[in-house]
């Protein structure tokens, strides 16, 4: 690793020898957003197909799989914004999470509507939100709290 000769980033070290590119950022956009970004790029596939015919395994099971679907994107994107804004509060993150994953599944839902046999649902986008809600609720007060290190000052 060579120290950066870039003028705007004297204090870090770059990867690979290229003095063009922060390991920060690098690390940034490898290990947080590229997950995020590629989530959100799976959903937006998945759903630009019909819809497969096939016989539930329970009632309402599709609420259930897009809970789980929102609850992750939530967790990414949680993720994502607690690394980038270190110095907002947590209300302010969880608060951006749900956000930024409910319109999220909004404009999922609003593209639904134009695939053939595929519908927008008001009840696909209430479990788009209370999954949200329940992964910036596992990221922020579980997942955080199981890692002190994301938190110096916490002991």
């Amino acid at each position: 690793m060579k120290r950066s000769s870039k003028k705007g980033y004297p204090d870090k070290l770059s990867l690979g020898g290229d003095p063009h590119v922060p390991a920060s950022i690098l690390k940034l956009n490898l290990y947080y957003r590229l997950p995020l970004v590629g989530f959100c790029v799976f959903l937006f596939w998945q759903s630009s197909f019909p819809s497969l015919s096939s016989a539930p395994l329970f009632p309402h099971d599709d609420k259930l799989m897009h809970m789980g679907a929102y609850a992750f994107l939530a967790f990414l994107a949680g993720r994502n914004l607690h690394r980038e804004k270190p110095l907002f509060s947590r209300t302010k993150l969880r608060m951006l999470t749900i956000l930024f994953a409910s319109l999220y599944g909004l404009s999922d839902e609003i593209h639904q509507g134009f695939v053939p046999s595929r519908t927008a649902s008001a009840g696909d986008f209430a479990a788009d939100i209370l999954g949200s809600c329940m992964g910036a609720w596992l990221y922020f007060n579980c997942y955080l709290n199981r890692c002190p290190s994301f938190y110096p000052d916490k002991k």
